[in-house]
């Protein structure tokens, strides 16, 4: 749909003959208060501050740029691990083990955690009735999704849909409450203006009992491996951005973005004001979290109750 931008004609008329008036000071003050304009909402674009409404189009476009080298930019950033991570958080999540499961992926336009995902049940437990949804917001990465969907033998079943929707205000016609049982962000929710509106919707479409679960880059505790982490990330991840892809921005952003993203126990007590229970009362389901390589990354986990 095209808008149309309508010009507004007004009538300039002359200036009326200058009045005495008295000068009333509350009223001056309450019309300067209403004048007063509340400052712009800002968030972090990695180490930039940027007003809220921007972000989303700036992450875009960084996405839009890596789309086709995406797994290549993990394996950058990771020195190939995520591969091995993806395998191990849907393996803790046993999808199919109480029989088949209704699966949302969020920020998963490439499809790899929802192709682990349907393999694990097919593999693990002989389901081929858990299906995934998987939504982005960016349509290039989507089209990445569907092109390794092709190739598999989901392709064109009720096993797998890809939709294109935003993870901070999930459209309730499609994606309606109480409806999955486990949902799942790798490697995306730091990207998203707002963590606690897209943890908001993630409690709002779970079942209650439904997993939430997320898998993302993490804070290292060991400070000499620290050291060595961040010399390694903001040197040589750029520099390969520019070598495998011609794209130094889109690395050093995700770079940055990982470092602007909260701790492990500042991201647990974001995933519990949502409403989640973190704690280990909730045993296989909840938990707080579990580090990944000494918290390169990070697997946090929490159930709707």
């Amino acid at each position: 749909m095209h808008c149309c931008k309508h010009t507004v004609l007004r009538r300039v008329c002359p200036s009326p003959a200058p009045r005495l008036f008295r000068f009333n000071h509350s009223e001056a003050s309450g019309n300067n208060a209403q004048n007063l304009q509340t400052p712009p909402r800002t968030t972090h674009f990695g180490f930039r501050t940027v007003p809220e409404e921007t972000k989303e189009s700036l992450v875009k476009n960084v996405f839009d740029s890596v789309a086709s080298s995406y797994d290549l930019m993990n394996d950058a950033m990771s020195l190939g691990v995520h591969r091995l991570w993806k395998d191990d958080f849907v393996s803790q999540l046993k999808p199919g083990s109480t029989g088949p499961t209704k699966c949302i992926d969020l920020a998963g336009g490439t499809g790899d955690i929802a192709l682990r995902i349907l393999d694990f049940a097919r593999e693990r437990y002989a389901d081929r009735e858990t299906s995934v949804d998987v939504v982005d917001i960016n349509g290039e990465m989507l089209k990445e999704g569907h092109k390794r969907f092709k190739k598999t033998m989901y392709h064109n079943t009720p096993q797998i849909a890809f939709i294109e929707a935003n993870a901070q205000e999930l459209p309730e016609s499609q994606f309606p409450s109480n409806a999955y049982d486990l949902y799942t962000i790798a490697f995306g929710i730091r990207n998203c203006t707002s963590v606690p509106d897209v943890l908001k919707e993630a409690y709002r479409v779970l079942k209650p009992g439904g997993t939430f679960a997320c898998l993302e880059f993490s804070k290292v505790n060991n400070p000499l491996f620290n050291a060595v982490y961040d010399q390694y990330s903001f040197s040589i991840i750029p520099l390969l951005g520019t070598i495998l892809a011609g794209d130094r921005e889109s690395y050093q952003y995700l770079v940055e973005s990982i470092r602007k993203f909260p701790s492990q126990p500042d991201f647990v007590a974001m995933i519990a004001d949502a409403g989640f229970a973190t704690g280990g009362n909730h045993e296989g389901k909840g938990g707080a979290w579990r580090d990944l390589w000494g918290g390169i990354a990070a697997i946090h986990t929490g159930v709707k109750v």
